[in-house]
């Protein structure tokens, strides 16, 4: 008897047709609602907040403005109301914690809790190969955290944009730099590329250690490395510096070094050395403290031959450093995502 074999297409078998990736970014959702839910309750709460004290900042530092002449004992109380406003987040520090936080409440529990629990066992043989399966977990939330971080970064820099605005030199703020750490990467495309980073970090971590507290101390670590790397060595070369002699540096400028020189010689490096301060400026110790530093000690230091120079990155390049930085954050989460989808595709199962 002869037995004849049919062949059966993939896409009739109702138990080997793969899975739409509509439906593996259901799937995905499905997973991950709370820990997503409770990140955009989390930012929905913090931008509330952000508006009613933005507004109040706001109003603030109009009346400030507004207010003639600027030297009247009213206008020097209304900028003093300014700058008494809101000093735990004046500085941005407070709001470094959001990307992190994102990225190992939801990035490090993406692969790190299917692994733990063994449920990846089962997700790998429902018909959608385990890279797609990794790949569309971790493209799908990246995105999607991503767009909410940029949409928090657009109104964090409202926020802070009367820190920053032209014509703000009444008032002490001014001399707060759009550069500096703090709020450079709280402001701009920046949170969007931090947060889409401690995302795709926090996946790597879940994938090589498989579990889920674990993985989030890692990813918590290895962002908070990354950021202080970035803030303190790698973002004053995205440009070259400027260098001037002028004591009258921008306020605004993000300066990065003094040093004097003499004869075309480099003379010192910093502040000028104690020796010379005792020579050839009498007061210069003590008068040196203030924000008149340089000017003070060039005032006695030029007669005598020396120079002081200033190299210092200026605010105009605000968003040149943005760009800068989130692509190269951007590359890095590429490389990561590629890592962990190789990873997933090397492990057994």
């Amino acid at each position: 008897m002869t037995t004849w074999a049919v062949p059966v297409r993939l896409a009739e078998d109702p138990i080997l047709r793969p899975v739409p990736w509509r439906r593996m970014i259901w799937v995905t959702w499905r997973q991950h609602r709370v820990a997503l839910g409770g990140t955009f309750a989390f930012l929905g709460a913090a931008a509330v907040c952000l508006s009613i004290l933005g507004v109040q900042l706001h109003d603030a530092y109009a009346a400030a403005i507004a207010c003639h002449p600027a030297r009247s004992p009213a206008c020097s109380a209304l900028v003093h109301r300014f700058d008494a406003m809101d000093n735990f987040l004046a500085n941005g520090i407070i709001l470094q914690a959001v990307p992190p936080l994102i990225g190992a409440l939801v990035g490090a529990t993406v692969l790190a809790r299917e692994l733990e629990s063994g449920s990846f066992r089962f997700s790998w043989t429902q018909g959608f190969v385990r890279w797609r399966w990794a790949l569309a977990k971790l493209v799908a939330l990246g995105v999607l955290v991503a767009v909410v971080a940029g949409l928090f970064g657009v109104l964090t820099t409202w926020y802070y944009q009367p820190y920053f605005a032209a014509g703000n030199q009444a008032l002490s703020l001014s001399a707060l730099s759009p550069l500096g750490s703090g709020l450079f990467d709280m402001r701009g495309v920046a949170p969007a590329a931090w947060t889409l980073a401690a995302f795709t970090l926090g996946g790597l971590a879940g994938m090589l250690i498989r579990r889920v507290v674990p993985a989030i101390v890692a990813t918590l670590a290895g962002y908070t490395g990354l950021a202080f790397v970035a803030a303190t060595v790698l973002r004053e070369h995205y440009l070259s510096p400027l260098v001037t002699s002028r004591l009258n540096v921008p306020g605004s400028a993000w300066v990065l070094s003094h040093w004097g020189t003499r004869d075309g010689k480099l003379a010192f490096i910093g502040g000028p050395p104690l020796d010379l301060l005792q020579r050839f400026c009498p007061a210069g110790p003590s008068a040196a403290v203030g924000k008149s530093k340089f000017t003070i000690l060039a005032s006695c230091l030029t007669p005598h031959g020396y120079s002081l120079w200033t190299g210092y990155q200026p605010a105009s390049r605000f968003w040149s450093f943005q760009w800068i930085e989130a692509s190269w954050l951007l590359a890095l989460s590429a490389l990561l995502v590629v890592t962990t989808v190789w990873l997933v595709r090397r492990r057994a199962a």
